[in-house]
Order: C-alpha cells, then structure tokens, then sequence
C-alpha cells in the first residue's frame, strides 16, 4: 500500500499535468484518479479490504490564466529549410510522466547540452516519478541538437525532450 506521502506526490504530478484519468496497481491495491474540471477524485481500493472506503475529495488550486501570446508567436517558420531540417531530426520523449533532471547529482556536470554526440546507449536525461530515477537512453546514434526542457521541469509521457539530428 502506498504512503499518504506518495499519494500527495501523485496528487501533485496528476494535478500539474494534462492528464485526466489515472489508474495505477501495486500489491493488489488500486489508486485511480479522475480530473473532473476544478476537482480531482482520488480512490484508494485496498486488495482485501472488507469495507469500501469512501473517495476522498481534494479541491485543485485555480489555474492561473494562460499568458497572453503575441501573433508573432503564433507565425510558423517561413522557411521551408527549417521545416525540412525539423522533420529530419529525431525526438527523444520521455517514457512517463516526471520530472526531469538533466545530470544525476545537482553539483555534476550535465549529461548532453546541444552538441553533444550520443550513442544508442548514451544516458540522456533522468526522469524521477515518485522517488524513482529512471535513465532514459537516446535510443539512436546521432548529434544532440537541441534541450527541449529545463531542469527541474515536470514532463508529460511522450513530451518530446531532445532533439536528435541521426547520423
């Protein structure tokens, strides 16, 4: 059975991204999770437990409004070049919904910053959900050319990370 304390973590990355339904299983227990406009639900199923208990409710923060975006944000690149090279280059998304970590420590140097070479073994990133540290791989031979997340950014499943131009 997961901690209270997970529970909140969990709470906290549902809340914070676009997902809307969340089911996991460990040990026979059950957590599923439902956004439902300003609402989450959160149900917590023990495997053997007599007596159902009953959802507990937890408010959702207001959402701050979304900043105000510039026509000259919203233009696609003119250039069919950049299209071109974009559609060649590889993304590296992340597997799970975390938080994104670019080097293992705080204090050490980062794992690829754009130019670095990587192989497909090569660790890329680590993506931490609920104290788990999961190294992702670039999965693909080629030249890192661009860092689409910060540090310390939480990352959605399949959000793109990197950029890969293949060799």
């Amino acid at each position: 059975m997961l901690k209270v304390q997970e529970i909140r973590e969990l709470i906290k990355l549902i809340d914070q991204s676009s997902i809307d339904e969340f089911t996991y299983e460990i040990e026979g227990s059950k957590i599923k999770m439902k956004k439902k406009g300003a609402e989450q639900q959160v149900i917590v199923q023990p495997a053997h437990a007599v007596e159902v208990p009953q959802p507990v409710q937890v408010q959702a923060a207001a959402a701050a409004p979304a900043p105000a975006v510039s026509s000259e944000e919203l233009k696609q690149p003119s250039k069919e070049e950049d299209n071109q090279d974009q559609a060649n280059l590889h993304k590296i998304t992340s597997p799970m919904v975390g938080t994104f970590y670019a080097s293992p420590s705080p204090d050490a140097d980062v794992y690829v910053k754009a130019g670095s070479r990587v192989s497909n073994d090569s660790i890329v990133c680590i993506v931490e959900a609920m104290k788990l540290f999961n190294e992702i791989e670039a999965e693909i031979n080629g030249e890192i050319v661009e860092v689409l997340v910060k540090d310390g950014q939480l990352v959605e499943y399949g959000q793109p990370l990197f950029l890969v131009k293949p060799e």
